[in-house]
């Protein structure tokens, strides 16, 4: 079998940001093997196995492989400290506390990248999986809906690059690879700062986190037009975020 090799950058100042393998423009790809077609030289073909490798992305686009969200995530998450609060809302839910560190690692990596001046508390995305999911990273309720944060099929298009609503950092995973629930946590995050954005434009003024966890849900347009909406899961959610910043 042939072993083809290509080379992983260290030049980190190419990185979008210090966690990634992979320069700007380029998205990890792991290790596995190609089947070549039968040619003058091997008659029936062969298995070649490609390493581990940068490889560029096809929409010139920052992008986030499966395989980088698994290798951040195996190798930055576990030194990480602060919020979401462990603890507060296992009566309720009993493996609420299960995906802390993803919660925290992503939020951690998304305010990074978009460095806004008020940034992503990481309570606020455990009180929006509460109220999506209930911490089980695959729920039945929905079709077309995945995983922890309950990210639909039209959303991961999105995030996906396939229908351009994002104008750079893309999250570019499978349906299948979108219940992974670190996955699922990435693309919601990511997300969610599009949201903010969104919520932005519609009310004219900068949005507030409670306001991008409306537009999330689908809510806030329903109320800043004045339609009938059903407040239980905004009213779900403040009570859960007051009840994990509550020291």
């Amino acid at each position: 079998m042939e072993v083809k090799d290509k080379k992983i950058t260290n030049d980190s100042s190419m990185r979008v940001h210090p966690w990634r393998r992979c320069g700007a423009g380029k998205h990890l790809v792991r290790e596995h093997v190609v089947y070549a077609h039968p040619s003058k030289i091997h008659s029936d073909g062969e298995n070649a196995i490609w390493h581990e490798h940068c490889a560029k992305n096809p929409l010139r686009k920052d992008e986030l492989s499966y395989a980088e969200v698994e290798h951040i995530s195996n190798s930055h998450f576990s030194g990480l400290e602060g919020p979401p609060a462990a603890g507060k809302l296992t009566k309720k839910f009993p493996n609420a506390d299960e995906y802390d560190k993803e919660i925290r690692g992503w939020v951690s990596y998304w305010n990074d990248i978009f460095k806004l001046d008020d940034p992503l508390d990481p309570n606020a995305v455990k009180a929006l999986i509460a109220t999506e999911s209930g911490f089980r990273p695959e729920p039945k309720e929905h079709k077309n809906v995945y995983g922890l944060m309950q990210v639909t099929g039209v959303t991961h298009q999105y995030l996906d690059g396939m229908k351009n609503e994002l104008r750079d950092h893309l999250v570019r995973v499978s349906t299948a690879e979108l219940l992974n629930p670190s996955a699922n946590i990435c693309a919601g995050v990511r997300w969610l700062f599009r949201k903010k954005e969104t919520a932005a434009a519609l009310l004219k003024r900068t949005a507030t986190w409670e306001e991008t966890v409306e537009d999330y849900k689908a809510i806030l347009a329903l109320r800043v037009h004045e339609k009938p909406y059903n407040p239980k899961p905004m009213n779900d959610f403040r009570e859960y975020y007051t009840i994990l910043q509550d020291k």
